[in-house]
């Protein structure tokens, strides 16, 4: 009889590892699949903006004319 309770820890593992999958499966489909970026294209595109600017891709007056056009300044 001893000899069959010890799958009990496992059935308590098993359950545990089971909500924290429910839980996990809806926290990232909230946030969206590819970590819940925030901020949309618009800020992506700042990003990269941004970037092109610290490389000296494009100039200041360049960056900033950009930047109004994406924030919709313009």
């Amino acid at each position: 009889m001893l000899a069959d309770a010890g799958w009990w820890p496992g059935f308590g593992l098993l359950w545990i590892v089971l909500v924290w999958g429910v839980v996990a499966f809806f926290f990232w489909r909230r946030r969206g699949w590819r970590g819940g970026r925030r901020g949309g294209p618009s800020a992506s595109g700042e990003a990269v903006l941004g970037e092109r600017y610290a490389r000296g891709e494009i100039t200041e007056d360049e960056y900033r004319e950009r930047l109004g056009v994406l924030k919709g300044g313009r």
